[in-house]
């Protein structure tokens, strides 16, 4: 913890730096990837801040819209599109996905009810041949297309959409590489940005 300590304290001694982002934020991406430590969106994009708008969840799911039963993902994606108008959405998936590889493999999560219930309720099992491969590609690339079609169904993303004012991209974040693939239609295969 010390030198994330030490960081902060020097962090903070550069005020000029930040003086504009007192002003608001506009940023132009809404970034969805997993909470995993090793996935830092800024670093992977060389955003600076006020340049994304990261919402970040276990397996980067995003749950099934709702008009019943509003949840924190929901609120941060319409205030991304409606308040911010961001112009584009990236999900953003990663080899070595624990969420993902659970789901897949059909871990036994008893010991985390939280996580086994929000992955239950909210994670499709995504197409997979091979469970075993340790990196999960395959299914963490199929999980990320799943989450670009639900977002397809918020009223706000479906319209902005219809409107021309939004694009939608999956992304594969390889922890071992540093590689980006991104899927491209033409191809339905995820290939190097």
């Amino acid at each position: 913890m010390q030198p994330l300590i030490d960081n902060a304290r020097i962090f903070g001694q550069r005020p000029e730096e930040f003086a504009h982002l007192a002003e608001g934020q506009s940023p132009d991406v809404l970034f969805i990837t997993c909470s995993d430590s090793r996935v830092v969106p800024a670093l992977i994009t060389g955003a600076r801040p006020g340049e994304l708008f990261e919402l970040r969840t276990a397996g980067n799911v995003v749950p099934p819209h709702s008009f019943e039963h509003a949840t924190s993902e929901a609120a941060t994606i319409e205030y991304a599109v409606e308040v911010l108008g961001v112009k584009e959405i990236v999900v953003c998936g990663h080899s070595h996905c624990g969420a993902v590889g659970a789901v897949v493999r059909g871990d036994d999560l008893a010991a985390v009810p939280a996580v086994r219930d929000w992955l239950a309720r909210a994670a499709d099992e995504p197409a997979c041949s091979d469970p075993a491969d340790p990196t999960v590609t395959e299914a963490v690339q199929n999980h990320a297309l799943t989450q670009v079609l639900r977002l397809r169904s918020y009223p706000c993303v479906e319209r902005r959409l219809a409107e021309g004012r939004l694009g939608l991209r999956a992304w594969f974040y390889e922890v071992h590489t540093g590689t980006v693939r991104e899927h491209r239609a033409d191809t339905d295969s995820f290939e190097k940005l």
